[in-house]
């Protein structure tokens, strides 16, 4: 006999990223600019200009708390790995477009886009792939 599967909500109870997530987020963020291959001031800059004693910290796996702004930046970055894993299906040519000059950022690579280090500049990105994947 069937039996059905209770359904999941579709607003969570807590709309807001739990210590947890954001830790999660943190590392995968980590693992995700190693196969970018971008630099730790590269790095620090797309998460809002991070200090490098905090930044060292979190490689070294002690992220502490993370606040929404960081918690936001970390949603778009994991946003972004999404679109590339949807539009290539060679994970590699996903991790080396972000160093690739791109005409839809006037030349310049989404990394240095993203490197801008205001949030805007994440988002950006983050549309473009979603306009590319018919995100829209």
């Amino acid at each position: 006999m069937l039996e059905e599967i209770p359904r999941t909500v579709a607003a969570p109870d807590s709309p807001q990223i739990t210590a947890a997530e954001a830790e999660a987020m943190v590392r995968a963020v980590l693992r995700l600019f190693e196969r970018w291959q971008v630099s730790d001031a590269e790095a620090r800059e797309i998460l809002g200009g991070l200090a490098p004693r905090t930044y060292a910290r979190w490689k070294a796996g002690a992220p502490g708390r993370i606040d929404r702004d960081l918690a936001t930046r970390l949603s778009l970055l994991m946003g972004i790995h999404k679109g590339l894993r949807f539009l290539f299906s060679d994970p590699e040519r996903g991790y080396a477009w972000v160093k690739k000059p791109n005409l839809a950022f006037g030349g310049r690579t989404p990394v240095e886009i993203m490197a801008q280090g205001d949030i805007f500049s994440l988002a950006r990105v983050r549309s473009y792939l979603d306009a590319e994947r018919g995100g829209w």
